[in-house]
């Protein structure tokens, strides 16, 4: 059977999104014909609508029209807008018992049981730098140690986790407990299986500040230098290589073994969206998330101002009313901190993310939403703070995927997935990150970087359900080791980003 051209969301929609690219006068549903070329993504309209009117999708409302609109015209950034309207937090209201599954039912995964009962799926060993000036220094570590996994099969690699901050910052306060706290997130990860803390040492972010805030203790897996106290580059070079190759035979005595996926916490990320995102990969990951969640893991959604006006659709299925807050407090907080920057919370989506089909960051974060699944949201937390819930949970971060995901992983996510639609290549060391295509052209034509294919279910072979057992079962099979295509590609030594809130100074 031939898939129709266009995927109707909800029937109170007056849109559809076009499966394939639309010439002048086709029609595309009933006697609704194509007034103007649509390309594939991208939304026709289907009823008419007066200037001022709301455009709807999802049955939710993405943009105002601005002008009066004819059936079968081409409804993009030139004739719908964005524009305030209410919207309804109505906690808890759709808030339901979970299905979970019975314990004896439930899957698990190979995962690495550490010495404090936690579970890791992979095994690398990290360099925390402190600040951007011990970055370079922390990359001619990571050269010098890596000729030397060769005989330690079972450690994955050597993470250089460097990044812009450090200095130039205030010492104390909002900006400086965020680094902080994201850089012993990684310090403390799971997966590092080895830790060296580098510093300059006369850097904002002291190692004695950082390691006293946040309560790292230094011991024999957790080592802090400063540069400056070693004696210079080569000297720390030296003491750091010696350091981490005494701990090579321990580090590589690790044997996988079954651990329940109730362990899992998976971060959920989309970048390089398209208007089947929404339609495709993003429900599709929601139904894993939903799997995730019966079966006692954890799934994390971030991206603050890429969920904004479908925030509602989360306070709705929180636990209670205190966690539907806790969100709405964040949504708040960066509505002030836009007013302060002079930036502006609808300044989105990207060029790429227009090009794909998206109009306005309402009809981007409508679908960014439906990566969370179905399950309640079970609590709420700030950038990089530890996740200890179980269940769909949300961390505030900005859309920008790298510090997103920074956060997400140090908050102790231990696998990730990506959604994305323009063609997204990330990499997430020391967690693995499985890329989720949207559509099935851009899995044929990066099919070196994307990890499962999405496209089937805008192509109707395929339902959401199906897919979402099958990113599921995947989450398993790379939790237990297998390598994801960024992996393969060596992808993420530097996506590490922490989010810098304040002025550099």
């Amino acid at each position: 059977m031939t898939a129709p051209l266009t995927i109707r969301l909800h029937p109170n929609d007056n849109v559809v999104v076009a499966r394939m690219d639309i010439l002048p006068g086709t029609k595309v549903e009933g006697d609704v014909a194509a007034s103007t070329r649509v390309p594939p993504g991208h939304k026709i309209l289907t009823t008419p609508v007066r200037k001022g009117e709301p455009l709807r999708r999802y049955n939710q409302i993405i943009g105002f029209a601005t002008d009066d609109l004819a059936p079968g015209e081409h409804v993009h950034t030139h004739n719908c807008v964005m524009g305030d309207f209410e919207r309804d937090y109505a906690f808890c209201a759709d808030a339901r018992a979970t299905d979970y599954v019975p314990e004896i039912e439930r899957a698990t995964f190979l995962g690495i049981r550490r010495a404090d009962g936690r579970a890791a799926t992979r095994n690398y060993i990290g360099i925390v730098t402190t600040v951007n000036c011990s970055a370079a220094t922390s990359r001619m570590i990571a050269k010098r140690v890596e000729p030397l996994l060769e005989e330690f099969p079972n450690i994955d690699g050597v993470v250089p986790l460097t990044h812009g901050g450090g200095c130039g910052m205030a010492a104390s306060g909002l900006e400086m407990d965020v680094l902080r706290r994201t850089l012993a997130g990684y310090a403390r990860h799971p997966n590092m299986a080895a830790v060296v803390v580098l510093g300059l040492g006369c850097e904002a972010n002291q190692i004695s500040g950082l390691m006293t805030a946040e309560g790292l203790k230094e011991g024999p897996k957790l080592i802090p230098m400063a540069i400056q106290d070693e004696g210079g580059v080569t000297k720390t070079v030296l003491r750091a290589t010696a350091f981490l190759k005494e701990l090579l035979p321990e580090a590589n005595a690790v044997k996988r073994e079954p651990i329940p996926a109730s362990e899992l916490i998976l971060a959920l990320q989309c970048g390089g969206s398209d208007g089947y995102s929404g339609i495709s990969a993003n429900p599709a990951l929601g139904a894993a998330v939903d799997l995730l969640v019966r079966h006692g893991g954890t799934a994390v959604l971030s991206e603050t101002p890429e969920i904004y006006g479908a925030e509602h659709l989360l306070t709705r299925r929180a636990v209670s009313r205190e966690v539907g807050a806790k969100l709405v407090e964040r949504i708040h907080w960066w509505e002030d901190h836009c007013a302060r920057t002079g930036g502006e919370m609808n300044n989105n989506p990207s060029p790429g993310n227009k090009a794909g089909g998206l109009t306005t960051i309402l009809e981007k974060s409508l679908g960014a939403v439906a990566k969370g699944g179905t399950t309640n949201l079970v609590d709420v937390y700030k950038y990089a703070e530890p996740i200890t819930a179980k269940g769909f949970v949300y961390m505030d971060s900005p859309g920008y995927d790298p510090v997103s995901a920074t956060g997400q992983v140090a908050g102790g996510a231990n696998v990730l997935c990506f959604t994305t639609g323009r063609g997204s290549v990330f990499g997430c060391k020391p967690t693995p990150s499985l890329k989720l295509a949207t559509n099935s052209a851009l899995y044929r034509r990066m099919t070196d970087d994307m990890d499962i294919n999405c496209g089937t279910i805008v192509e109707g072979e395929e339902t959401i359900q199906g897919s979402g057992r099958k990113i599921f079962e995947l989450i398993l099979r790379t939790a237990s080791g297998q390598k994801t295509k960024s992996e393969a590609l060596g992808i993420g030594d530097d996506e590490f980003e922490p989010w810098k809130i304040g002025a550099t100074m």
